[in-house]
């Protein structure tokens, strides 16, 4: 199938203005991610050190919003955004953001390019994400039920230690090494955040806490960030304004299912060389020039939701 249609951002933006959007900053992108993990510490120990299941609550909520942080900050990188430095950019993708959440950059980057090319076609890897979608009500109680009681989690991770383990036998395939590789790094990092944990002389709570979230609420949101950035557009058409949506988020949105401008999908489909902190300048630019008509734009998360449910039985049940 041919690639998707391509947005000419010189005719939009002017090249003068388009080479300012796409200036990767030497501070900006790195100071997300020291962000990222400042909150990330601060909460689990702040839990930790509260006992309360109410600052429990609290932190794993806003954790697992982090943690889809540090997953949009690695995909910043995947797109060479963090920093300019390529070698630091790669460095910081990979072993700051990517290897703790149990992700290679690189492979994620080849894996990503794909669907900017193929958006929500046959080619497109991610259209597993979207494809099923609208569902019934039933359908998506069950999907958060399965994410927020740590059901996706551990059958995803169970299947990669599976995939690993096979990885480092006889007659091991490439895949399964590889996977095998990304695993032990994964497990390194838990190791490295595990003993932090222990000098905070909190004990292993501080780092329970990170667990509990990155095995529950980061898992949910990351399926409603997937929901929200495809399912039900128009992709396909010859407009390349109608290839993703974006979403309005209120602070408790950013906080946790649209951290670090991510909501802004539709922007970052159209010109994918903005970096993310860049995003709301371009909507805005967009918007002023008249072509808030052409794109999909959602009110909220909970629009997303309504518009992604459907009230037919027919709907796929996946």
């Amino acid at each position: 199938m041919a690639l998707v249609k391509a947005a000419n951002p010189s005719q939009i933006f002017g090249r003068d203005t388009f080479r300012e959007l796409t200036t990767v900053s030497r501070w900006k992108g790195l100071a997300l991610v020291a962000h990222g993990w400042a909150m990330i510490f601060a909460l689990a120990w702040g839990a930790a050190y509260l006992g309360t299941w109410w600052a429990w609550i609290i932190a794993i909520i806003l954790i697992g919003g982090r943690q889809l942080g540090l997953a949009i900050l690695m995909h910043e990188a995947a797109h060479g955004l963090m920093h300019p430095d390529r070698r630091i950019n790669n460095w910081v993708g990979q072993w700051i953001t990517g290897v703790p959440m149990g992700t290679d950059m690189h492979a994620y980057r080849t894996y990503h390019l794909t669907h900017h090319r193929y958006t929500q076609q046959a080619e497109d890897p991610d259209l597993s994400l979207s494809a099923p979608f609208p569902t019934t009500r039933a359908s998506m109680l069950r999907k958060v039920f399965r994410d927020l009681t740590g059901q996706t989690f551990f059958k995803q991770r169970s299947a990669q230690v599976m995939m690993a383990l096979k990885g480092f036998g006889p007659g091991a395939k490439e895949q399964n090494l590889f996977v095998g590789k990304v695993m032990l790094r994964f497990f390194a990092a838990q190791i490295v955040l595990l003993a932090l944990s222990f000098a905070s002389g909190l004990g292993a709570l501080p780092y329970l806490v990170w667990l509990i979230a990155l095995a529950t609420t980061f898992q949910l949101y990351l399926r409603i960030r997937n929901i929200a950035e495809h399912a039900c557009t128009a992709t396909g058409s010859e407009d390349p304004f109608t290839h993703a949506r974006t979403t309005y988020a209120n602070l408790l949105e950013r906080a946790t299912v649209a951290p670090y401008w991510v909501n802004f999908h539709s922007e970052h489909h159209l010109f994918m060389g903005v970096p993310c902190y860049n995003l709301p300048r371009a909507h805005r630019m967009l918007i002023e020039g008249g072509h808030a008509g052409r794109m999909t734009i959602a009110r909220g998360y909970a629009d997303v939701m309504r518009q992604v449910i459907s009230p037919s039985p027919a709907a796929p049940t996946q």
